[in-house]
């Protein structure tokens, strides 16, 4: 059995679930949740909403994976789970194997998706590709 578990969490309903399965499956591990600011993604939304740069949207957010990552917190405390949660700021396929490496996590547990399907379409899956790259077992959530 894993001893460290990482769920990629970005609020979407297969990201709760495969934090449900993280920890029903592994009760005896420690699991982090993990949210990934991207950027790339973050800027595009500036933009869309006519904002400039300049309007703290890395502030915004923080703030939001700061709301996310309660709400995997309270999620797992359902579960009587105790979780740890970590935000790091990057691209999601690099911060998520690259923590998986850095923290000699066991076992990863990932949403099979989470946008829509034009943005994987555009961008490809980040499932996907960390099954491809991760130096652990990915468990992929339906």
């Amino acid at each position: 059995m894993p001893d460290r578990v990482l769920v990629p969490f970005d609020g979407s309903p297969l990201a709760e679930r495969a934090l449900e399965h993280a920890v029903e499956t592994f009760p005896d591990a420690t699991v982090t949740a993990l949210y990934v600011i991207d950027p790339i993604d973050s800027l595009l939304a500036v933009e869309a909403s006519g904002l400039s740069v300049a309007d703290s949207w890395y502030d915004d957010e923080r703030e939001r994976a700061a709301g996310l990552l309660a709400t995997a917190s309270d999620l797992a405390a359902g579960y009587d789970a105790e979780i740890e949660t970590v935000t790091a700021t990057g691209q999601p396929v690099r911060e998520i194997v690259d923590y998986a490496e850095d923290h000699d996590v066991d076992q990863i547990v990932v949403g099979s998706h989470s946008r829509n399907r034009v943005g994987r379409a555009i961008l490809g899956s980040v499932a996907e590709t960390v099954v491809r790259r991760a130096r652990v077992p990915v468990t992929v959530v339906r």
